[in-house]
């Protein structure tokens, strides 16, 4: 057998040996001369045979090259996408990594929908061990890749709740699909321009998504009822007007607990109430007289103005009162009697401790005829009960504290005018803002490109042409804003209120009773505008914010689609601090 091997192996290599020249040979050189024509056409023609392999693998590429631009290959493949080497394989990854990202979250708040028709269905029982359980996030719901934010109440699901949460669903499905798309793109179309046909617009879905927030049908109250000659005199310090309306609110709270009436402050030393508040819409409430002002209190004194008593809650300084104001009151013509804290122990502290009813009456409970507690602001006291829709007093009005009748019908001239029925109200709170929000364990101040993405969100839910800005920002930040405030391809109106002038009507009414022209009028103008708003967004840590969110809620035109402006994120940049 290997003899065999070996004589096929040796016969193999004779008739290579004679296919192929050898690599060694020596061929003989023959000189040419250019007289030897009869010779030339032979040896042209065994060059050319003995070389025909090169030739045939030199033209071939020169003949394609001359059908290609001939015959016009190209147009065959016009229309069919080159995949490039560079980018659209990981473009593809990524929108597929997104979609999943997303129905993830579809799916988390379709569970979350289940369960609570399943307490729905069988309320005081628990869901089946078989349902598969939600995880808990805290975040606010969007389309924009975050749980969808579905009714927190899980006792019960209203049909018109199921299909709020079912549009929510719907949108985020569209947001998948446009996703998924994002790489299949031709041009300037994609293949989404195709599929117009199975779309529907969502406003016009019949979904009243952000509907009014009812009010609760009971409220924990107690009577006012002042005792005869009995007065509480209010002492307002922090901040400007809306942290002074917080503190009168919590003295009218401290004044019913005590049987007292409310003096308001002098103008001399606080800011002048009767031009933005209505006094006599407060007494009405009541059936009685329970406020009433500076002047009413003098004109009863005459030259025997004294506070009888300072019981501080506040202890650090006493009653948050300084030398200053001290002096201002003194030339009022009231004498003041001692200042002693209510909790001397409290001046120690850092933060103020929660107190209740229980702790207040035994403190200060006392027949002095004129009591003063200091300012209110900072003090922690019922705070659930104090801020519940309609206040903590048994009255018959929707509200207690409420601009004056000439701010609410100027309020409502300029919606007339500018506004219409259906807009959103924004306050973009900036000047100062900065330094206030990044010194917080969360920073609450936004560049504009992502105040413009939140504020976009909530223009698709409540699907409202103009949006009035209440904003002490500079014209480059708004205008900015307006740039990018941008839905189906149009920009939504940034309404401003206007400087005066004679050729618009809507502010006569102030400006005929004198009151044109007021910071602190203009300031309640533009809270009624906002809380007269079918959707309010607010600026979290403002009180100008809380104070609009009180009247919304007294004035039931709270809306479910209501929040402030980016809630439950996180600036996307945040400087460092000085």
């Amino acid at each position: 057998m290997e003899r065999d091997r070996s004589s096929d192996s040796s016969s193999d290599e004779e008739e290579d040996r004679r296919t192929l020249v050898p690599q060694n040979e020596v061929k003989p050189w023959y000189p040419f001369s250019a007289f030897e024509i009869g010779d030339l056409p032979a040896r042209i023609r065994r060059g050319f045979w003995t070389s025909k392999r090169y030739l045939f693998a030199i033209c071939l590429p020169l003949v394609l090259i001359l059908l290609f631009f001939s015959l016009d290959l190209g147009s065959l493949f016009h229309g069919v996408s080159i995949v490039r080497a560079d980018y659209p394989g990981d473009r593809m990854r990524e929108s597929e990594l997104r979609a999943l990202y997303l129905l993830r979250n579809q799916q988390l708040g379709l569970l979350k929908l289940w369960n609570q028709t399943l307490s729905a269905a069988h309320p005081g029982s628990e869901v089946s061990p078989s349902t598969p359980a939600v995880p808990s996030n805290s975040s606010n719901s969007t389309t924009s890749g975050k749980v969808v934010d579905l009714p927190r109440s899980f006792n019960s699901v209203s049909f018109e709740e199921f299909r709020s949460a079912l549009l929510e669903q719907i949108k985020l499905n569209k947001q998948i699909q446009k996703t998924l798309l994002s790489t299949h793109r031709v041009g300037n179309t994609s293949s989404e321009s195709s599929d117009n046909n199975v779309d529907f617009d969502l406003s016009g879905s019949g979904v009243d998504v952000c509907k009014k927030v009812e009010r609760p049908a009971e409220r924990r109250t107690i009577e006012w009822k002042p005792k005869k000659d009995r007065y509480l005199f209010a002492i307002c310090l922090s901040g400007q007007m809306s942290n002074h309306l917080i503190c009168l609110e919590k003295h009218m709270f401290f004044a019913a607990l005590l049987g007292r009436t409310l003096v308001l402050p002098s103008s001399k030393v606080d800011y002048q109430y009767d031009r933005v508040l209505d006094i006599d819409h407060i007494n009405k409430c009541f059936s009685r007289k329970v406020v009433i002002t500076f002047e009413e209190f003098y004109e009863m004194k005459k030259n025997k103005m004294r506070i009888d008593r300072f019981i501080c809650y506040i202890a650090s300084p006493p009653c948050y009162l300084d030398e200053e104001h001290i002096k201002r009151l003194e030339k009022l013509g009231i004498s003041l009697g001692k200042i002693e804290a209510a909790w001397p122990e409290d001046a120690k502290l850092k933060m103020q401790k929660k107190r209740v009813v229980e702790d207040i009456m035994p403190k200060f409970s006392s027949d002095d005829e004129v009591l003063a507690i200091g300012d209110m602001f900072y003090a922690d006291v019922e705070e659930e009960w104090v801020m519940q829709p309609g206040g903590p007093l048994a009255h018959k009005c929707r509200t207690v504290i409420q601009p004056s009748r000439l701010v609410i019908l100027t309020a409502q001239r300029f919606v007339q005018t500018f506004l219409g029925s259906n807009y959103i109200a924004l306050h973009f709170r900036r000047h100062g803002f900065l330094k206030f929000c990044n010194v917080k364990k969360e920073s609450c101040f936004y560049p504009i490109p992502q105040a413009a993405e939140c504020i976009l969100r909530v223009v698709e839910r409540a699907n409202a042409p103009v949006i009035y800005l209440s904003t002490d920002a500079a014209d480059s930040e708004t205008n900015l804003l307006q740039s990018m405030v941008v839905f189906n391809d149009k920009p939504v109106a940034l309404v401003k209120r206007p400087d005066h002038t004679n050729a618009e009507k809507w502010d006569a009414l102030l400006y005929r009773n004198h009151m044109g022209g007021d910071s602190q009028v203009e300031a309640m103008l533009d809270k009624t505008i906002c809380a007269l708003s079918n959707v309010f967004i607010g600026a979290s840590g403002s009180t100008f914010t809380e104070d609009i969110i009180r009247l919304r809620k007294g004035w039931e035109s709270a809306s479910q689609c209501d929040e402030y402006l980016c809630q439950g994120e996180l600036p996307n940049y945040i400087a460092e601090l000085q």
